[in-house]
């Protein structure tokens, strides 16, 4: 699960990490209001989504010459006036993809004195089992870009759960960041306030971009961006509270009702899948025939009729799929249960593309004479390379 911004720095400063002053305004207004309990002279007015590189993206209505979704400022006036015109608004960042984000929301912060712009993050190593920890001196870029034009410039080493941090972590730190004298230990204090946090509150990945020095010679954390591990949500009640759904694909929230692993792709072939392994296999083979999965979606090994139907349903939500595969290896999942709930949810939300079922394993034969006698429009498959097959020419109109 993501957060915003400013929860991310409210929840960072609970831990005592510093961050700049700043107030979340929904409306001009209160941007305006925000602005006003700042004192200035300088505001940064923040655009709020979920999804990086906002300072360098576009909103959609205005022309190639306006500000991005980060703007400074030195006024009152100003602050509403941009609050304004960004509220409401789509901004197209390079992570939001051409369709961009509507801000809702936006974050009033302190103006800042940046004397160096400094990278840190911290993220689950799934190899070592342990935190990872990634510097660089080259903060406010991508890291993508730093890894490739100048990898010498990032270093990493990895925290032991066991230990947690310990002297040698912050001089390791310090050193890749270039940091001596008060700064070191500010750095110091400030590795162990994200550690704790990270662990404390299931983090599974904090990134601090920039993390800057400050004219007076102090660290101070200028963005942050928290993802936090879903698995482990159920023993943070705070944090759940922190989700902003319309951030989220309405499909995506739907299928998370019914436990079902959903993730919404651009494609134009629907697929309904049990197993994770066999979902990703379906994807691939999709891709290897020339066109692209709308989704992945796996209705797991225990999926009942009612966890199918709900499962079609959401598929068929989607406006850009132009044709549907099933496919269903039978093992705890009977074929014959995944068959009467694809007929059922067809019954009740209708069939508008074509659709082609693949049923191997426990019950399949009986699961594909259920289809059979549906009197349902549908194309059967052999096996995975032949529903691919199969799926993609019924699209393309062969």
């Amino acid at each position: 699960m993501n957060i915003h911004e400013h929860q991310a720095k409210a929840v960072l400063a609970e831990f005592g990490v510093a961050v700049p002053r700043g107030f979340p305004a929904f409306t001009a207004d209160e941007a305006a209001e925000a602005a006003r309990k700042l004192g200035g002279p300088v505001y940064v007015v923040k655009s709020q989504i979920h999804a990086g590189g906002r300072g360098k993206g576009r909103f959609e209505g205005l022309g190639p010459d306006a500000k991005g979704g980060v703007r400074v400022v030195k006024s009152v006036d100003d602050v509403k006036a941009n609050a304004a015109e960004m509220l409401g608004r789509v901004l197209v960042t390079v992570q939001t993809g051409p369709k961009g984000k509507q801000v809702n929301r936006l974050y009033i912060e302190e103006g800042a004195d940046i004397k160096k712009e400094l990278y840190l993050s911290l993220l689950v190593d799934r190899e070592t089992s342990r935190v990872s920890v990634v510097a660089s001196t080259e903060g406010g870029m991508s890291i993508e870009d730093v890894a490739h034009e100048t990898p010498e410039k990032i270093a990493t080493f990895s925290i032991d759960p066991a230990t947690g941090v310990w002297a040698h972590h912050a001089r390791t730190l310090s050193k890749a960041l270039g940091l001596t004298g008060g700064l070191a230990k500010e750095a110091a204090t400030l590795l162990s306030q994200l550690y704790e946090a990270f662990v404390a509150k299931d983090m599974s990945m904090l990134e601090i971009n920039p993390l800057i020095v400050t004219g007076d010679d102090h660290l101070r954390v200028l963005d942050a961006k928290i993802s936090f591990d879903s698995n482990a949500l159920f023993r943070h009640k705070d944090i759940q509270a922190l989700r902003d759904e319309t951030e989220e694909d309405a499909k995506e929230i739907e299928a998370h009702k019914y436990d079902l692993s959903y993730i919404a792709l651009d494609g134009e072939i629907g697929c309904m899948v049990n197993g994770a392994g066999l979902a990703m296999a379906t994807m691939d083979i999709i891709k290897l025939y020339g066109a692209e999965p709308a989704n992945f979606l796996d209705v797991g090994g225990g999926a009942d009729e009612a966890k199918v139907t709900a499962a079609f349903k959401i598929i068929m939500a989607d406006p850009n799929v132009k044709g549907i595969l099933v496919n269903i290896f039978g093992g705890i999942a009977r074929c014959d249960v995944m068959a009467n709930g694809v007929i059922g949810a067809v019954k009740q939300v209708g069939l508008k593309v074509p659709l082609v079922v693949r049923l191997e394993g426990t019950n399949a034969e009986l699961g594909k004479q259920i289809i059979n006698e549906s009197g349902l429009n549908v194309i059967a498959a052999n096996d995975l390379a032949d529903g691919a097959e199969k799926i993609v020419k019924a699209v393309r109109g062969g």
